[in-house]
Order: structure tokens, then sequence, then C-alpha cells
């Protein structure tokens, strides 16, 4: 289940970041024009996820049930709504492989059919959309059924670990020495 809720997330910032890759405003340089030895040859680093930290991971919340005080009711509210949620994300993550491999078979030939592309890119998107908004609509579910202090508590969590370090607050269990 935590490996679910970590894909999860992962999509999920996957697309906040590919969402925010290009602000507009950028200058885009052409790579054998003026200044071109100044072009990195990687794209600009994303943009950190502008809403990482309002929200929870599900399994940080849950990780740490007993420091926050949750009540039973908590508990049996956000197991809940993780199992709900874990589901759907499976069945459309199934889905939006099978776009994807569809986009891959459309995107072989040398000529391709634009149409048919732009078709295909948006059932894509469409999927991948549906995915944030689940995501988004856990957190929101999640962080609503907390109290100040327990938000203040993960909040604090967050700022003396931050994510990504093995002691980090949200860090799997076979990370944390």
């Amino acid at each position: 289940m935590k490996t679910m809720l970590a894909a999860v997330f992962a999509v999920a910032f996957l697309f906040a970041t590919v969402a925010s890759a290009q602000q507009p405003g950028q200058p885009m340089h052409p790579p054998n024009g003026p200044g071109a030895d100044n072009v990195p040859n990687h794209p600009h680093p994303p943009n950190p996820d502008p809403l990482g930290h309002l929200m929870f991971p599900p399994d940080m919340i849950m990780n740490h049930a007993r420091q926050l005080n949750l009540t039973d009711e908590q508990k049996a509210f956000m197991r809940s709504e993780i199992q709900k949620t874990t589901a759907s994300f499976q069945d459309l993550q199934w889905k939006l492989q099978d776009q994807v491999e569809l986009m891959q078979e459309t995107m072989k030939s040398t000529s391709v059919n634009e149409q048919q592309a732009l078709a295909q890119l948006d059932k894509v998107l469409d999927l991948e959309r549906e995915i944030k908004r689940l995501h988004i609509g856990l957190a929101v579910r999640l962080k609503n059924r907390l109290t100040q202090e327990q938000q203040d508590q993960l909040h604090k969590m967050r700022m003396d670990h931050p994510p990504g370090r093995p002691d980090a607050p949200d860090a799997p269990a076979d990370q944390i020495p």
C-alpha cells in the first residue's frame, strides 16, 4: 500500500513539474544561434510543486498517527479514503498505460497523422488530469480531517526533516536507519 501511495504522489509530482517546466516569458535560445555556448545541454530544472508545502502525504500522516494523536474516527476515515483512492488510481494507471502505448504506436510512423496524434494525446491528458484530481481530492479530504494543531505539527515535522532525506517524516520505513 505504501508503494501505491508513493506512486500516486510520484505521478502527481511528475505532472506538476511537466506543466511548470517552461514558464511563459522565459527566453528560448536556439541551439545554434547567438548565445549557444551558454545554453545548457539539459532543460531548466522544474519548479517545485506549488502545492507541496500545503498538503501532507497520506503515508506521512499515517506513519505519525500516534504523534499526531489521531482519533480512531480520523484514522478510520483516512484509511478508507486512502483505500478508495488507491483502487481508483490503479484503474486509472492501467488505462493511462494503455493510452500511452497507443500514443507510441501513433508516433512510430515516419509520417504521423497529426489529428490522430493530437486526439490520442487528449486521451492521455484526460487520464493524467483525472489522476491529478484524484490526488488533490485525497489530500484535501485528509487535510480537512486534521485539526489545526495536527497540521501545525506536520508542518513542523516537514521543516525539521525536509523530504528526500532518509530521516524525513514521510520516508519509507525501510529507509530509516
